[in-house]
């Protein structure tokens, strides 16, 4: 009899983080891979931000601290929701986690029982699922469209809700498509979610600051009638470059916060101290150098979806935030190139030519793939020079 647990069985690695470690591997073997399959902004952490944790080791912030995060924390997250969103929330109202990760691995495990349906729009961060199932829960994936910039519409939501409809998760802007819901968009998904008042949302907003061509970001809470139903999860890690530092927070009702508390004292408690310190000095410091990366990003989106849409075979839409683009290599999957599926391009795209992206399939969207220009320009023109000989090659 096996000792692993049946709860476990029913998930898989991450296939990021799998892909991020081959291309480790291979680099270590000698091999010029370029990898462009981590969720991880390049550039670094900002000084004054490493200032504050720095002073933090100095005055002895090195303690335990309260297991959902310190008040200084919690009051520089109320005022960014209030500055930024427009959004009121009390102290009580605010939980801290070890990353964005674990504040939502800790709210489906604190709210899901056997049987309960999350609904989880496809292509999906690869995590989403697999929570969903560790506590419990059903993932109803509900497939979106190229044709509607793989976004959920309201007719698909109205199809997906059913009795055991528990949680929605909403990614904005996306990962892996970099799609961004419009303000009419989330409204027009309300007015289903606004008769269904059994459901939850999930506001996934990590990606917010990163956006461009004036896309004017609009979360969920923000519709007053839902505001009571949602939970807003955002965090440091994206637009500060603060990864490594592992925190994220949420707002949301109370007995949930308090539920995801409960949890979190019973697993890795507090995050790090040092790091909250620092997330405190992001939050509360210049915003400055935001728009200024966002920049970068953008040009580098541009660089990327036009190199890409320049390769037969390949087409991709433009996304207007986060860091990735999700291309189709549906027009190279033929008895001609000997490629059935998009796993098969990505492998062969890796041992060819020695550049690492994740299949398309591991989101939830078969024909797909993603690549995240979160890399120096330099980098990403070898990839895509790469990427067109190897499919010049296949045929």
């Amino acid at each position: 009899m096996s000792i692993i647990s049946d709860n476990l069985k029913r998930i898989k690695p991450s296939p990021t983080i799998a892909v991020t470690q081959k291309a480790r591997e291979l680099r270590a073997a000698g091999k010029d891979v370029i990898g462009l399959g981590a969720g991880e902004p390049d550039f670094d952490t900002p000084d004054n931000i490493k200032d504050a944790a720095i002073q933090a080791i100095k005055d002895g912030d090195t303690k335990y601290t309260a297991v959902d995060g310190t008040p200084a924390l919690k009051k520089a997250i109320v005022e960014k929701f209030k500055r930024e969103n427009n959004l009121n929330f009390n102290i009580d109202q605010i939980t801290v986690g070890t990353g964005g990760k674990q504040v939502l691995y800790n709210t489906f495990m604190a709210t899901l029982n056997k049987g309960d349906e999350v609904i989880i729009p496809a292509p999906f961060w690869v995590s989403y699922p697999d929570m969903v199932l560790l506590a419990g829960g059903k993932p109803k994936i509900v497939k979106c469209d190229e044709r509607d910039g793989f976004k959920l519409t309201a007719k698909k939501l109205q199809k997906a809700i059913s009795k055991k409809t528990k949680w929605l998760i909403l990614n904005s802007p996306s990962n892996p498509t970099g799609a961004g819901y419009t303000k009419d968009e989330i409204e027009d998904l309300a007015k289903i979610l606004v008769k269904n008042k059994k459901i939850h949302i999930l506001s996934d907003d990590i990606y917010e600051h990163i956006k461009y061509d004036n896309f004017n970001f609009f979360t969920i809470a923000q519709i007053s009638k839902l505001k009571d139903r949602t939970l807003t999860m955002n965090g440091v890690s994206k637009s500060y470059a603060m990864t490594g530092w592992r925190i994220g927070y949420a707002a949301g009702p109370k007995d949930i916060i308090k539920a995801i508390g409960k949890i979190q004292s019973q697993s890795t408690s507090n995050p790090s101290s040092v790091s909250q310190a620092a997330a405190v000095e992001a939050l509360n410091g210049s915003q400055d150098f935001i728009q200024e990366r966002s920049n970068a990003f953008k040009k580098r989106r541009d660089f990327v979806v036009q190199s890409l849409n320049n390769i037969d075979g390949i087409s991709c839409l433009t996304p207007n935030g986060a860091f990735y683009v999700f291309p189709s290599c549906k027009g190279l999957l033929n008895k001609k190139t000997k490629l059935k599926t998009d796993s098969d391009f990505v492998q062969k795209l890796l041992e060819k030519e020695n550049v690492a992206v994740v299949q398309g399939s591991a989101f939830g969207l078969d024909g797909y793939f993603r690549i995240s220009y979160a890399t120096s320009m330099e980098n990403l023109q070898k990839a895509m020079d790469r990427i067109k000989s190897f499919c010049e090659n296949l045929n």
